[in-house]
């Protein structure tokens, strides 16, 4: 998280050699030592900028039970944005006390599972959800609200979530939060804060400071008016990370910082807890993906000529590309002069992975590519488009051993869920 510092996750050759040949590929690969030395990097810079605070590992960047299960070890509760996310955490062995329930359109069963679980807090999204939790007994279950600050930031449009055109969360200008607090005040129901979330790869700050002062402000204007003192206010994750090496994401104890200080600047003498939920921050630049080439082509073009170069994956474990046309830095398992290709999955798609990189001319069938910074949003993702099985993932432990934390799905698997026709 330095700027001036590489320190994502890279596998050396050997090891990606080895690594391929005992587990097959495509194989996600997270290092212990990595995302245990982020995860703690982060809570040092947030309790040094602020000493009441809160950390949350938000489950959805990669929701593995291992994964899981080590954000909880090292003093992270977790978030979870559905009843699928609620039970992996449940199954790593993490408390329901230590969950909190996001999600913009919370059922019925969802609100009730978590309810019967004990969860320790319910991230209340619209007015429909309001209604459900009126009529239910809550136990010790906690609320937030979570607000749209009318934020918009620099980041792609997929995962800008903090505008006031959002579907996410009680709109501040039209008045909605102030609503909402006042139907909570009204039915005593145990609201003690807000929340925002303003988006995701944010390599600049102001967009989540913005957002922050935003919540601040609203929680002294609702003391004023409605007497509510928020305990705890929560802005949310989106710290951006290095997926190309020229990508400066801000130092972990400056951007702590930033936050708190705007966050702080209108809140008056009030000091409630404070909170924020990273998830992507922790995991991506612990994790890389090896994939073994397949074919290498060359096409002809207006330019001349261009090659492909198609892994025995893509789409189907890796939709960012696709979706946020995502870029990620890919190193050969080879060496030697390099010219441009552009690396293609092999779904029925045109499943371009990475475009125009440079990767060396003697490449060739069956050698390994791997891909950095691949930890957050590639296995949470992965699906089984054209019935491709899901991809394995091992942890590098802190003794240097390797394990599968995530088996590679059996062709029974794939179809468990099918019914035969007849």
């Amino acid at each position: 998280m330095d700027s001036m510092l590489d320190d994502r996750f890279v596998l050396d050759d050997s090891s990606a050699v080895g690594l391929s040949e005992q587990f097959g590929t495509p194989l996600y690969v997270v290092s212990e030592a990595a995302f245990r030395a982020r995860l703690r990097r982060y809570r040092e810079a947030f309790s040094a900028a602020y000493p009441a605070t809160r950390l949350s590992y938000a489950s959805k960047a990669n929701s593995i039970l291992t994964i899981l299960r080590i954000a909880y070890e090292e003093g992270y509760d977790v978030d979870v944005a559905s009843e699928g996310e609620l039970r992996a955490a449940l199954l790593a062995g993490i408390p329901a006390s230590h969950c909190h329930l996001h999600g913009n359109a919370k059922a019925e069963r969802e609100l009730d599972f978590a309810l019967e679980q004990a969860i320790g807090e319910i991230l209340v999204d619209n007015f429909r959800e309001l209604d459900r939790l009126v009529s239910r007994d809550l136990g010790a279950t906690k609320l937030m609200l979570r607000l749209a600050p009318g934020v918009d930031p620099k980041t792609h449009r997929a995962i800008s979530t903090g505008q006031a055109d959002t579907k996410f969360g009680f709109n501040i200008a039209d008045g909605s939060g102030e609503r909402a607090v006042r139907i909570c005040l009204d039915n005593k129901l145990p609201l003690h804060g807000f929340h925002c979330h303003v988006g995701s790869q944010l390599l600049d700050p102001e967009a989540q400071r913005a957002g922050g002062a935003q919540i601040a402000s609203f929680a002294i204007e609702m003391e004023q008016k409605h007497g509510f003192v928020a305990d705890l206010l929560n802005v949310g994750g989106g710290l951006g990370v290095r997926y190309l090496a020229d990508y400066q994401p801000m130092q972990a104890a400056e951007y702590c910082q930033l936050i708190v200080e705007a966050v702080l600047t209108h809140l008056g003498d009030r000091r409630p807890t404070l909170a924020q939920e990273p998830g992507r921050s922790m995991i991506a630049e612990a994790g890389v993906t090896l994939y073994r080439v397949e074919v290498i082509k060359e096409v002809p073009t207006i330019q001349g000529r261009k090659r492909y170069v198609v892994v025995d994956g893509g789409l189907s474990d890796n939709p960012r590309s696709a979706m946020y046309e995502a870029k990620y830095e890919v190193r050969a398992i080879a060496s030697g002069e390099t010219s441009l290709a552009t690396v293609s999955g092999k779904h029925c798609e045109t499943d371009t992975l990475f475009a125009d990189i440079h990767l060396p001319t003697n490449l060739a069938e069956g050698d390994l590519l791997q891909v950095l910074c691949t930890g957050a949003y590639n296995a949470s993702m992965a699906s089984n488009y054209n019935r491709f099985p899901r991809p394995a993932c091992v942890l590098v432990g802190l003794d240097g051993h390797a394990k599968v934390i995530q088996k590679r799905e059996t062709w029974d698997e794939v179809f468990s869920s099918q019914v035969p026709p007849g």
